[in-house]
């Protein structure tokens, strides 16, 4: 298979941006995808240089989710994929894949010690709200929705499980119930992102704002992300999130259990891509 690559790199000045682009899927997320973002990620973390990281992505929507149609061209899927037996999922080798390539991910990100912002456009569904909401700030455009429409695959909702977090208790829970979207002046309310702008300034706006953070000390950044992340913890958020993980992981089991081992029943499918998941 020959790989296609759909995550750039770039450093302006102190500041990393990484970039998916894909948008003729609307920057769906495959495996592979996804390790290619953590490289981009790590590559940020580690560049003495770089005091903060942006993450865009192109075309017209933020993303879809978690490319769902069984192909990755941006590698070979084997070496990423959970493993099958018989071709079926085993529940406990899906549990372990996503933790590593799922929730692992998005852990990792959120704990990198430089501050980050995601800067995010169009509909933003499901696994991609795991992209920004690991980011410590996110600047949304004015047509921006979010929204975890998993509940019509029979799953309480993404992996990483920030929804009560990010958007309060009651908001999340409709969100949920629902299948439907928060805009984007909802999620300013509710505190879930930063900034509300026009879409044609989204991107000069983010970086803007990622060089004015990157003009304060590093070593004051990193802790003050540390000592609001640290906060966040004491309050219970990543034991949450675990437990979460493992909720969700419960859904899974029962699909695997009522599907022979297959993840996606086809009729939940096509309801999920009714609600958006598709993102065209």
């Amino acid at each position: 298979m020959t790989a296609e690559h759909f995550v750039r790199y770039e450093v302006d000045d102190r500041v990393a941006v990484i970039t998916l682009d894909r948008p003729g899927a609307a920057n769906a997320q495959t495996p592979g995808i996804l390790a290619d973002l953590d490289d981009a990620w790590r590559r940020a973390e580690d560049d003495p240089v770089v005091r903060v990281i942006v993450l865009t992505t192109t075309g017209k929507h933020f993303s879809a989710g978690h490319d769902m149609s069984g192909n990755d061209p941006s590698t070979d899927e084997r070496s990423l994929a959970p493993r099958r037996v018989d071709g079926k999922l085993v529940a406990e080798d899906y549990y372990d894949w996503e933790t590593r390539g799922y929730l692992g991910y998005a852990r990792r990100w959120r704990d990198i010690p430089k501050p980050s912002i995601a800067a995010v456009q169009g509909k933003c569904i499901a696994a991609g709200l795991m992209l920004c909401w690991p980011c410590d700030l996110i600047v949304a455009a004015e047509n921006a929705q979010f929204s975890d429409p998993v509940g019509l695959l029979g799953i309480m909702g993404v992996e990483y499980h920030a929804h009560t977090w990010e958007l309060g208790a009651r908001k999340a829970k409709e969100m949920l119930f629902t299948a439907g979207s928060v805009s984007a002046e909802e999620a300013l309310r509710s505190g879930m992102v930063n900034h509300v702008v026009p879409l044609e300034q989204l991107r000069e706006f983010t970086i803007a704002l990622a060089h004015r953070v990157a003009q304060t000390d590093p070593w004051a950044l990193r802790m003050a992300k540390r000592a609001v992340n640290q906060t966040l913890d004491t309050q219970g958020f990543s034991t949450a999130i675990a437990a979460c993980f493992d909720i969700h992981h419960l859904g899974h089991t029962r699909a695997l259990a009522a599907t022979a081992g297959e993840t996606v029943v086809m009729a939940d499918l096509e309801r999920m891509k009714a609600a958006g998941r598709a993102g065209r």
